[in-house]
């Protein structure tokens, strides 16, 4: 008995470390080390460059003021701000860790759905690399920004439908309306992919039955709950956000038909790009895919809508991980077999250089190398071509999502430097008027500790927000002409100009005034004027 007693313990420990052993190499263990690489990639650049533009405007839109809605965005994002800045207080390291756990995420649920596809070890992971490795995923991975997030609820939402399809288990579309709800208070496009889908249920007579469900009515309701604080605070301010998008066309605009398309290579990574291909033909022609082929359907209806309508081509990225996934299985599908072509994109060389590609081109999208070494070992007409707001006018010595990063504290000090300057008279009346709304949220979230007084602006959801207590009798304006301050103040003088080597031309000999002696009333007379939704 007691030779039992000991040998009892020593059995459940050698069944316990074989089961440990086991689930530490299993499939899900290493979708997760993927997972984990792709978060560990972008760990040593978080704190590198500073604030992006955006960043400083979703963290002042949500920690000075939270709302329902705003003219341009969604609110989840501000929200996310506010939780950060309970935690963090909005550190650059903490705003930099979220989108990088949410590109992680995204590189798990491509596995996941490969798994769901039907798909063995080898389509998994393959899935999960190149997703990995697109460049589209890789930049957004850097930036506290709505992208991140909206990448993965698309990829949650074909997850859930292909599970939906492939096991009938129709309640799903109660999760999927949960999904397309999160997503609707995330990024307002995802709306195009509901729609694409389902125009694509109705276009093919097999998946009709599927539109049957009265699940799909919960779910549909679900996802419109979701949306009402947001159209309750449109309709209670007058629809700022349909002005907006019937005003705007800074992200109207992606070049044209052949820009569209020879971005989406850049975006996927120029080796991903067979393996689109081959995602395609799994969804809308082989026998493993014939019940999906509304998913493969649904990526050309929104390429097409996207580039009739011109829209930006970086739109079209959150579902290239269900194409992926698709393509992977055909690639397992043929190692297995040992014949196809296709076979070859599976091989340890071809993702060797998939990995390699992706290396060499992330200083060009993500915060690692300093910009005057960046600019040398890349060459200006290599970042030039990487801008991805040319078509929208904005350009640069680095492409935007890098050189929007830059500036923004010494602009903020240098308006410290010469606002201390000022009589003290002067200062007690002063306010900041700015151009836009990166220049305001910068003097706001950066500016607080410097004592410079609150900024406001007529850009987009800062002209929603007011004046505020600003009575306009002293203006210091940043980014303002001469002309246009003057055509409102008897007195206005050259105080600086701010200059950034690196930073975008806008925000480069940016001009400071100071105006006194309006030629106004009251603030509140000239607040309509100064609208700019862009």
């Amino acid at each position: 008995m007691a030779a039992a007693k000991t040998t009892i313990p020593g059995k459940l420990k050698r069944v316990s470390d074989h089961f440990t052993k086991k689930s530490l190499k299993s499939t899900t263990a290493l979708l997760g080390y993927l997972a984990l690489a792709d978060f560990i990639s972008h760990m040593p650049f978080v704190d590198n460059y500073g604030y992006f533009r955006d960043e400083l405007y979703y963290i002042v839109s949500g920690t000075q003021h939270l709302s329902l809605g705003y003219v341009d965005f969604p609110p989840f994002i501000a929200y996310v701000a506010a939780l950060l800045n309970v935690l963090s207080k909005d550190s650059l390291v903490s705003i930099h860790v979220v989108p990088a756990l949410m590109e992680a995420l995204l590189v798990f649920v491509a596995g996941l759905i490969a798994r769901e596809l039907g798909g063995g070890r080898r389509a998994q992971l393959l899935a999960a690399v190149f997703t990995l490795v697109a460049l589209a995923f890789l930049a957004d991975g850097s930036l506290f920004s709505p992208d991140s997030f909206d990448q993965l609820w698309w990829s949650l939402l074909a997850y859930l439908i292909i599970r939906l399809i492939k096991r009938r288990e129709l309640k799903l579309w109660i999760v999927a309306g949960l999904v397309a709800g999160i997503g609707l208070l995330t990024k307002l496009t995802i709306f195009f992919f509901v729609g694409a889908l389902l125009i694509s249920f109705l276009a093919i007579p097999s998946s009709r039955k599927y539109l049957r469900s009265k699940w799909i009515v919960v779910g549909g309701l679900l996802s419109f709950a979701f949306a009402v604080p947001m159209i309750y605070w449109n309709l209670a301010n007058g629809w700022p956000m349909v002005q907006f998008y019937q005003e705007f066309r800074g992200d109207i605009g992606g070049g044209g038909p052949v820009n569209f398309f020879v971005s989406q290579l850049g975006e996927i990574n120029y080796l991903n790009i067979p393996i689109v291909v081959i995602g395609l033909y799994f969804y809308l022609r082989s026998n493993e895919g014939s019940e999906l082929r509304a998913l493969g359907l649904s990526y050309i209806v929104l390429y097409i809508f996207m580039t009739v309508v011109d829209l930006k081509p970086y739109y079209l990225a959150p579902l290239y991980p269900t194409l992926f996934a698709g393509g992977a299985l055909l690639i397992e599908k043929s190692s297995l077999q040992r014949k196809g072509a296709s076979r070859w994109f599976g091989s340890r060389p071809y993702i060797a250089c998939l990995v390699i590609v992706a290396i060499l081109l992330a200083p060009v999208i993500m915060p690692i190398l300093p910009p005057p070494t960046l600019i040398s070992t890349y060459g200006a007409s290599t970042l030039a071509s990487a801008n991805g707001s040319v078509a929208s006018g904005e350009t640069g010595p680095l492409p935007q999502n890098l050189g929007d990063r830059l500036g923004w504290t010494a602009m903020v000090s240098t308006l410290a430097q010469v606002y201390n300057t000022l009589p003290s008279n002067v200062r007690s009346e002063a306010c900041i008027f700015t151009s836009n709304y990166g220049e305001a949220s910068a003097v706001n979230f950066l500016g607080k500790s410097l004592g410079l007084p609150k900024a406001i602006s007529g850009h987009n959801s800062y002209y929603i927000w007011g004046p505020d207590s600003c009575s306009g009798k002293v203006l210091i304006t940043v980014g303002i002409s001469l002309t246009s301050a003057q055509s409102e103040y008897a007195n206005v003088t050259l105080l600086t100009t701010i200059k950034c080597q690196y930073c975008m031309d806008l925000e480069n000999n940016v001009p400071v005034l100071l105006c006194t002696n309006p030629r106004f009333a009251s603030i509140a007379s000239v607040w309509p004027r100064v609208r700019s939704y862009d």
